[in-house]
């Protein structure tokens, strides 16, 4: 029996995979300050951004959303950040991050129109839930990161570093779509502004939207079963 446990797990990640791409999103917030740190973090940040732009495609391709819409989005963005990499261009890391974060913002869409056009909670809508909620915030960090690169100095912090950091960015991507406004990092230009803003909205319009109807649609499955 337990040759077949692996393959158990192979079945069920492939059941759920927002669960798998929610787990290693999670590990990402983990790993980031060890990368951040570490002497080939740049490598290492860039490896485990291809992983969860691979993640993300799956998880559309297992939607109703278009799969050729994901991998248009995903390909440019993985080359676009290996001659990044290797060139050191800034405006070829802007291309890359705008482009992932529209890869993001496409696959939490996807992922909101998976779990609204149920009538009944399952386990991996619960799943979805929480990989939506990662997706937009990685979605919003990557945004304000092209924000910053293309008008420096549109965050400030206590941190006396010219350019905010990857972890300082979303850090306050999820301060502001959970609205607890704990966040360190403030937008102080206006285009930076406009985004915390559309970052907030989101936050309210997912709570609004998408948690209230799963725990409505709970509540009613309750009450049935009474």
């Amino acid at each position: 029996m337990a040759a077949f446990a692996p393959l158990r797990w192979v079945v069920r990640i492939r059941r759920h995979p927002s669960a798998l791409l929610l787990a290693v999103q999670l590990l990402g917030v983990m790993l980031y300050p060890v990368m951040e740190q570490a002497a080939a973090g740049r490598a290492l940040f860039g490896a485990f951004g291809i992983v969860v732009l691979l993640l993300a495609v799956w998880v559309v391709k297992r939607s109703p959303a278009l799969g050729w819409v994901a991998w248009c989005l995903a390909l440019p963005a993985v080359l676009l950040s290996i001659a990044a990499a290797l060139l050191g261009k800034p405006v070829l890391t802007a291309m890359s991050q705008a482009l992932e974060s529209l890869l993001y913002f496409y696959a939490a869409g996807s992922l909101t129109a998976y779990m609204l056009e149920d009538h009944e909670v399952t386990r991996d809508e619960l799943y979805a839930c929480g990989a939506t909620f990662t997706l937009l915030a990685w979605a919003f960090a990557f945004a304000f990161s092209v924000c910053q690169i293309v008008n420096p100095g549109s965050f400030a912090a206590t941190s006396e570093l010219p350019q905010r950091t990857w972890m300082e960015l979303l850090y306050l991507s999820f301060s502001l779509l959970s609205g607890v406004g704990l966040s360190d990092v403030v937008p102080v230009l206006p285009q930076a502004r406009a985004l915390a803003m559309l970052a907030q909205f989101a936050g309210v319009m997912y709570i609004a939207l998408v948690v209230s109807r799963l725990i409505g649609l709970s509540v009613v499955r309750r009450g049935r079963g009474a």
